[in-house]
């Protein structure tokens, strides 16, 4: 038995959670950093390496006392980052900069360009990436960080993914060749892949620009997957902390892939980790080419496994940016959601308000809502857009199952579902599935889990799952509802791959009568409760 720690970065703040890896759950507190945007640049989104490493001080510190655990009762430290999130570093890992964090979309011609020439140049890493490279993965950011910065370029040593810099800050790793670099973090964003001997090659970074030119040497270091320790807590930083200095901390990775660790995932389930955006995570003993989707990397969940991202650019942001339109919030918004019939709205939403990540793959889309008329509400669009993320969730779902991927189980992780029974029963009833939501929040506990394994406490992933992960809530599909969102879907389907580009021209005429039609379809309201596991 050991008393772990897991740190989650998200967006806006650190979450720490302190775990007995035998009884569960001890104590948990979160800190806050700012993010940092500009009005004159909706692409600009950056925060401090400073001000995520003075958070997590705090965090680890408030959770002890949650707790009431002493520091030196804690046995492993590990960490989790949202990403794209990169950070340019000098000697001795001094930033040079903020992150680009992962919502900084600066980089959409940088990006372009990569995609392009990856294509002229056959590149295969860009096959195994969904055929398009984003604008919110890492080596986008870095170009545009090197074309707008001539200044600081001299200074560059590397750059680094903010679950490494963060490993390597508190172990005390200052020569960027002894960083432990996380499979998950440059599989997914930076084109590594042991298929093609790691990243693509310097010719090719070279000929997207001569910016490049020697960049590959730079990013080189250790690879590994989440099992491996990246190295020790330093004196330093264990007294800031309050914890022991030389306690392990395993190589990190990005948050949505340990949230799915944490809610239970295994082969056979999706885990749609529904936050600020929506992250959905698989895993397979193997798996081919599956166009559209962003990421199949080996060991970037599972260790042992092939790792499966996918995800929505925009799902709570949506929801939030409804709420603030209309000069209210989130919460006052949604009371009454429960009385909401299937496609009662008449609305269809489209919900690429922050472009689409899967499966078009293209960031210059927009939110569409089709079939208002005067007298619809804001709480209106917002059932209609949890309607809308629900239906981009089936088309990801079924793109995953024609790749060969297990859907066997569907689980609802992240913030979202733990607070919006709605949310959970409308995608039940949109999948025609059971959705499964952990019976608590499971964000901190994948990272509980790899310090876990660390420490030492568990000889695999399973058995350390079996004893750390939550039970579940389960929402079965409401049968009087199947008929409503099939006929919903099919139009959903038609406008997705017609407004973005992918099916050639289609008929729409019929697309607002059908909504008017189908609104005024008898069906139940959406129950509010789930059916208890």
């Amino acid at each position: 038995m050991a008393i772990v720690a897991g740190a989650d970065f998200g967006t806006l703040s650190v979450r720490v959670t302190l775990v007995d890896d035998r009884k569960g759950p001890l104590g948990l507190a979160t800190a806050e950093y700012p993010l940092h945007r500009r009005r004159d640049d909706p692409d600009y989104a950056t925060q401090s390496h400073a001000d995520h490493m003075n958070a997590l001080a705090q965090a680890v510190r408030g959770a002890l006392a949650s707790a009431g655990v002493r520091g030196e009762d804690v046995a492993a430290l590990a960490i989790d980052t949202t990403g794209s999130s990169v950070v340019m570093v000098g000697e001795g890992l001094e930033p040079l900069d903020d992150y680009y964090l992962w919502c900084d979309h600066r980089a959409k011609a940088e990006a372009e360009e990569i995609t392009a020439l990856a294509h002229r140049e056959g590149l295969e890493a860009i096959q195994w990436c969904g055929g398009v490279y984003s604008h919110e993965w890492g080596f986008a950011k870095l170009l545009h960080w090197l074309r707008h910065n001539p200044e600081k370029r001299d200074r560059l040593v590397t750059a680094l993914e903010h679950c490494d810099m963060a490993a390597a800050t508190l172990t005390g790793v200052t020569d960027p060749r002894e960083v432990k670099r996380s499979v998950c973090a440059m599989g997914h964003k930076w084109m590594w892949n042991p298929r093609w001997g790691g990243l693509p090659s310097q010719d090719f970074l070279s000929k997207v620009d001569p910016l490049f030119d020697g960049i590959r040497d730079k990013l080189s270091g250790d690879y590994q997957t989440s099992d491996v320790v990246a190295g020790h807590l330093s004196p330093a930083w264990a007294e800031r902390l309050g914890l022991s200095a030389g306690i392990p901390i395993p190589v990190g990775a990005f948050d949505a892939h340990w949230d799915a660790i944490g809610a239970g995932c295994r082969v056979g389930d999706v885990v749609n980790v529904v936050g600020t955006s929506t992250c959905i995570i698989a895993m397979a003993p193997e798996t081919g080419l599956i166009p559209g989707v962003c990421g199949v990397v080996p060991g970037s969940v599972d260790p042992n496994l092939v790792g499966i991202e996918a995800g929505l650019s925009a799902t709570g942001d949506i929801f939030e940016a409804i709420a603030r339109r209309a000069n209210t919030n989130i919460k006052e918004l949604s009371k009454g959601l429960e009385q909401y019939r299937a496609g009662q709205t008449g609305l269809m939403r489209l919900t690429w308000d922050n472009g689409d990540r899967t499966v078009l793959v293209k960031a210059d889309l927009g939110g569409i809502t089709l079939g208002w008329n005067l007298l619809h509400t804001a709480q209106d669009e917002l059932f209609a857009a949890i309607e809308g993320t629900a239906f981009h969730t089936r088309i990801i779902l079924e793109r995953l199952a024609e790749g060969g991927v297990p859907v066997e189980r569907v689980i609802n992780a992240g913030g979202i579902p733990q607070h919006n029974h709605v949310l959970n029963q409308v995608y039940a009833n949109v999948l025609g599935r059971p959705v499964l939501v952990p019976a608590g929040i499971p964000t901190g506990l994948g990272s509980s889990i790899f310090a876990s394994l660390a420490a030492g406490s568990y000889p695999d992933l399973n058995q350390a799952q079996e004893a750390i992960c939550l039970p579940f809530r389960t929402f079965e599909p409401d049968p009087a509802t199947r008929d409503t969102y099939e006929q919903l879907f099919a139009i959903y389907r038609k406008l997705y791959f017609g407004f973005g580009g992918a099916s050639g021209p289609v008929s729409l005429d019929h697309v607002l009568r059908d909504l008017k039609r189908i609104a005024a379809m008898p069906s139940q309201p959406v129950p509010a409760d789930p059916v208890p596991a």
